[in-house]
């Protein structure tokens, strides 16, 4: 058992002069600065004490020590904390990439040669991830001195490469525009006649840099409206898990009636979640009965979410020190109605879905992960948990009030779609009795809202996990001066489970290309800008995004 200790013993032993640092400022956190030469090493024994990967953070150290910082993250579950391992070099000098004992470092690696410009030696896959193609190459957007609002001159005679195609396939584009995506993503299917042999996926189209904004242009507590937006369904969960890191840096203790609010907006959002998805699911097989009954079934949580927050989604209610609003008794009885209800048709549209063949035809045996793949590659949520993959940060790493609540983790054997379909479902039930359980056990007394009376001070390390319906959503802060994080670092579930996309499609169908990449319920981003057409004359205009913000403030 790889108690913190014991790890901290074991890296000190085997790496000696090495490691130059240990921090241990709570029971959940363990910091760990190494010289940058054994980066491949450390992760790699972390990977063997039962380490799992979840996210690298750089970081730009230029103007204070001359360095590039770089933070890989691990979580171990079975004992309850997170390590970070921390390391630095120069600008000009490169760093090992651990990509290859780790692939789902892989973006990580690639965005920080993108938005740092940070150099690795043996990245197996060192090409551009987040910047435009024709964005300057001498240009690193996350570094200090570029401004947020930059408008650089675009490059000349670039584009993407894609990777090279296997000998005798076709390349088949899907996306980045596409009638079952929601959002813009471009997939490169290599195929064989019907079947996919291969493929490479080019993304952030849309990247709207919310972390640079959160460093240069607003406070602390403005994050969490900003964080909930990442996000079209989780905006409890982005705000929570940024909140908690804030909170955890500085070690600010929220009321625990505030707590158990927190816990009971994370799982009505995750029902509503849910049954959006499996509506979405079943419409991109062909089963719009599925789609039209869970979708029936889902507004009116929509309108409960209404009356808990004022949005019909569940923004504008987490932020650091607690919530914004209490849940009253007539709230109370009002949530409990809605989830009784809802529980009773979920019971309908569950026998009808495990008995229907032509679900298991379209689903079963389709975007199949093994076990070790899914383990090696870091996928988290309802992917992993369908694939024999055991986790769940609320119940691996408590946060809020779920150290109090007694539920199930869904995990199944499929390793495929229709394993996905088993385990959303299940939580969904799973999540309707957290819900009842927090509304009864949570106290009668205590504020909502705990302020952090304090300037927060800065160079202070949190990180936290929130399991969100796709899977676990991780926060690094690191506070900063002028009342503002130095650095934010988002991962979002999309962000693990899309690397493990070409394994899901690999020798699969192209029919059944929309409902694998579905099975990961991703999330791209929102676009920022828009096409209008003049039904008048029938002239079609792209809009920018100040003449859009010109329209909305003239209320037009």
């Amino acid at each position: 058992m790889a108690t913190i200790q014991a790890l901290t013993d074991q890296l000190k032993k085997k790496f000696g002069n090495a490691v130059t640092g240990v921090e241990n400022p709570s029971a959940t956190q363990l910091f760990i600065d190494f010289k940058k030469e054994k980066v491949r090493e450390i992760c790699n024994e972390v990977l063997a004490q039962g380490g799992r990967y979840l996210v690298s953070v750089g970081t730009d150290n230029l103007a204070k020590d001359g360095t590039l910082g770089l933070i890989h993250t691990f979580a171990f579950d079975k004992e309850h904390y997170f390590l970070s391992l921390r390391t630095a070099t120069k600008e000009s000098e490169p760093i090992e990439s651990i990509t290859p004992d780790i692939p789902n470092a892989g973006w990580s690696e690639r965005e920080y040669m993108d938005l740092l410009g940070m150099k690795f030696t043996n990245h197996p896959k060192p090409k551009k991830l987040v910047t435009a193609d024709d964005w300057p190459s001498d240009i690193y957007p996350l570094r200090k001195e570029v401004p947020f609002n930059i408008k650089p001159l675009a490059a000349e005679n670039v584009a993407y490469q894609l990777d090279e195609c296997p000998e005798g396939c076709s390349i088949v584009p899907f996306g980045p525009y596409h009638p079952t995506q929601h959002e813009p993503a471009h997939f490169a299917l290599f195929v064989d006649g019907e079947t996919i042999k291969g493929s490479d996926y080019r993304g952030f189209m849309i990247h709207r840099g919310v972390e640079k904004l959160a460093q240069t242009q607003i406070s602390y507590n403005e994050i969490p409206f900003l964080a909930e937006r990442i996000c079209g369904i989780c905006g409890s969960v982005h705000a929570a898990s940024y909140s908690q890191a804030v909170e955890i840096a500085v070690g600010h203790k929220i009321s625990r009636r505030a707590e158990y609010i927190r816990t009971i907006m994370l799982e009505i959002e995750r029902v509503h979640s849910h049954l959006l998805w499996l509506g979405v699911a079943g419409h991109l097989i062909g089963f719009d009965t599925v789609f039209m009954q869970a979708w029936r079934v889902r507004e009116p949580i929509m309108w409960l979410g209404e009356r808990l927050t004022g949005n019909r989604k569940t923004y504008g209610m987490i932020v650091i020190g607690g919530v914004r609003r209490d849940i009253t008794p007539e709230l109370k009885q009002d949530i409990l109605n809605v989830i009784g209800t809802i529980e009773k048709e979920m019971i309908t549209i569950k026998n009808a879905i495990i008995g229907d063949t032509a679900i298991h035809r379209r689903t079963k045996d389709v975007g199949y992960v093994s076990t070790e793949d899914t383990i090696k590659w870091s996928l988290v949520g309802p992917v992993a948990r369908a694939r024999n993959v055991d986790i769940d940060v609320r119940r691996d790493m408590p946060y809020a009030a779920y150290d109090e609540m007694k539920f199930s983790v869904p995990v199944v054997d499929c390793n495929d779609v229709w394993g996905t379909v088993l385990v959303r479902v299940l939580e969904t039930f799973e999540a309707i009795s957290i819900i009842r359980q927090a509304l009864d056990k949570m106290p009668n007394d205590g504020p909502i809202l705990t302020p952090f009376e304090d300037a927060v001070p800065a160079g202070m390390h949190g990180i936290t996990a929130v399991e969100a319906p796709r899977g676990e959503v991780t926060h690094y802060v690191i506070t900063g001066e002028e009342n503002r994080p130095e650095r934010w670092r988002v991962r979002a579930p999309t962000y693990p489970n899309l690397q493990g996309v070409p394994m899901m499609l690999l020798n699969n169908q192209l029919a059944d290309v929309p409902i694998i990449i579905g099975s990961i319920d991703p999330c791209f981003s929102c676009t920022e800008r828009m096409e209008v057409v003049d039904l008048r004359n029938g002239g079609m205009k792209v809009m920018s995004q100040s003449e859009l913000e010109a329209l909305s403030r003239n209320k037009r």
